[in-house]
Order: C-alpha cells, then structure tokens, then sequence
C-alpha cells in the first residue's frame, strides 16, 4: 500500500513502481527462549534453547 491522505494505492499483490529505501542498521540476535519437552511417566525429558537472528532495517523513503 502506497499513499498519502485520500491518494492511497493497494496492489495486489503489489503496486507497480513502487519502492522502498531502507539502511541496515544493525544484525544481531534476540533473548534466549528455552524449550523444555516432557512426557510424565515415560522417563523423557528434553531441554532445548534457541536465539533467533535479526537484521535491524531503517526505511528512509517509500516511493510510488
């Protein structure tokens, strides 16, 4: 979507000639999430972790 006040263009699924301006900021990584599994009474247990990456992006200009 591409607009500004009433002059407002939706794509479907894009607009055509529109683009984006952005920067990178930063890359990075977030918190750790831990992730635990247990069956009771089956003597199973599994403890897992995970961090997901990220990029960190600016946008400096939306153009149709």
């Amino acid at each position: 979507m591409v607009g500004e006040g009433d002059a407002v263009k939706i794509g479907t699924p894009v607009v055509a000639g529109a683009s984006v301006k952005a920067t990178v900021v930063s890359h990075g990584r977030h918190d750790k999430i831990k992730i635990f599994k247990m069956r009771r009474r089956k003597h199973y247990q599994k403890h897992q972790g995970h961090r997901q990456n990220y990029t960190e992006l600016r946008i400096e200009a939306i153009s149709a």
